[in-house]
This record gives structure tokens, C-alpha cells and sequence, in this order.
């Protein structure tokens, strides 16, 4: 187990670090960017490629987003010896029977890594969702985006050595409804990631959450729903 702290210690001003399960930064950004709105400045959110040593790569092999959060929580608390701080999101897509769900980063190639950048990924997994939603009207192309944390913590045996998976300590959730735009409509958008650029925002449906004010976006999205719910946790632990 690594050393490190879990917390402000008596006599300094240290804040609590929490590691963020991921490597991608746009949500770092965004997690930065709402952990501060929300007057947590004695939490350090760390990234993935901030911790020395190779980080494990846990099998996500869950079927929801709760199983799949939980997996990466513990195991990178474990490896990096403080709190983690771990995510499963996606879009669930009503005529799609609600795919891509769990495999929404890989549905290009139906949830396989295939080592291509994220943009080429991005790119793949928003024309298969077109192509598939090809003729279906827009009062079937609801959607949602559906973000689950997890934060664990390191966990011990009786003889103080560390376990090889963390414990968990809260699962927050978070949703985004809107609806997949009919071509001519989407792809559109610069300031998101991921299905962004595709998913219209209601009431008027007439911006994509790729085109929404990064504040705008953190009030309304499922990430920030699911963020201030873990940030009311953290205040009071």
C-alpha cells in the first residue's frame, strides 16, 4: 500500500486527495470544475497519470454502471493508496432498446478496445448510433445520458496490510434526458466529447450538449447531477 493521506491532518492545511479513475481529461476538467462550484476546496481531485507507477487495468466486466464504477473504485483505491473517486456513464437510447448502455465508449466495435484515439472512437460510435437510428422519427429518439460514482477507500486485513480491492463508501447517480437529433440537426457542436455533439437538450431541442456553456453544461448534465451528490457525501464525512 502506498503512503499517503486520506485527509487535512491536525497541524496542516493539507487537503483530502482523491484520485480520479480515469485518464480521460475532459472529465477531470469537469470534475475540477464542479468540485469547485461547489466550495470543496479542501479536496484535490488527481489523475490517473498523477500517481507514480503503472496503474492497474480492471476488467469492467459488469453489466450496469453501478457494477462497472464499483470494479474500477476499488481496485484503483487499492493500487494508489487514497480515496478513489471512479465513474461509469454512457447513453442509453430508448429505440435502441437502450444501447449502447454500458459499452457506449467502444459500441463502434461493440465494446472492444481496439487501441484507435479517442476522437477516431468518438467519431465511430456517433455514425453507428446515426446509422442505426436511420428513419426513426424524432418523437422515438429520446435519450439519456446516465452517470454513476463510486468512492472507495483503501481497505486493510487484521494485519494492517492492504487488501487487494478498496471498500466503498458512497454510489451517487446522476441522469440527463434529451433525444438523439435527426440528421441535418446533428452531429454538431465543438465543446463536448463522446455522443455530445448528437444529443439535443430540451425543452427546445435545438442545441446539442455540444454546444452548451461548460457551466450550463455542468448544471444539467449527469455527471454534474451525479458530482454534487457525491460532493454533499464529501462535506460531511
Amino acid at each position: 500500500m502506498r503512503t499517503a493521506y486520506f485527509g487535512a491532518q491536525p497541524g496542516n492545511n493539507r487537503p483530502m486527495r482523491i484520485v480520479l479513475a480515469t485518464s480521460n481529461p475532459h472529465k477531470i476538467e469537469e470534475l475540477r470544475h464542479i468540485f469547485a462550484a461547489e466550495s470543496l476546496a479542501n479536496i484535490e481531485l488527481v489523475g490517473l497519470k498523477d500517481i507514480p507507477g503503472t496503474p492497474p487495468d480492471p476488467a469492467e466486466t459488469g453489466a450496469t454502471f453501478v457494477e462497472n464504477a464499483t470494479i474500477k473504485a476499488r481496485e484503483y483505491a487499492a493500487w494508489a493508496g487514497v480515496m478513489c473517486l471512479a465513474d461509469d456513464s454512457g447513453i442509453e437510447i430508448d429505440a435502441l432498446g437502450g444501447r449502447p448502455g454500458v459499452i457506449s465508449s467502444h459500441y463502434a466495435t461493440d465494446g472492444r478496445e481496439t487501441g484507435v484515439t479517442r476522437e477516431a472512437r468518438d467519431a465511430a460510435n456517433n455514425a453507428r448510433v446515426m446509422r442505426e437510428l436511420q428513419g426513426v422519427p424524432v418523437e422515438k429518439r429520446a435519450a439519456r445520458f446516465v452517470c454513476t460514482m463510486v468512492l472507495a477507500q483503501p481497505d486493510t486485513s487484521a494485519s494492517g496490510r492492504a487488501t487487494k480491492a478498496g471498500r466503498v463508501l458512497h454510489i451517487a447517480t446522476g441522469h440527463f434526458e434529451g433525444r438523439i437529433g435527426e440528421p441535418g440537426m446533428a452531429p454538431r457542436g465543438e465543446n463536448g466529447f463522446g455522443y455530445d455533439p448528437l444529443f439535443l437538450v430540451p425543452p427546445q431541442f435545438t442545441l446539442s450538449a455540444a454546444e452548451l456553456d461548460p457551466n450550463e453544461k455542468n448544471r444539467l448534465s449527469h455527471r454534474g447531477h451525479a458530482a454534487r451528490a457525491m460532493a454533499a457525501f464529501l462535506r460531511g464525512m
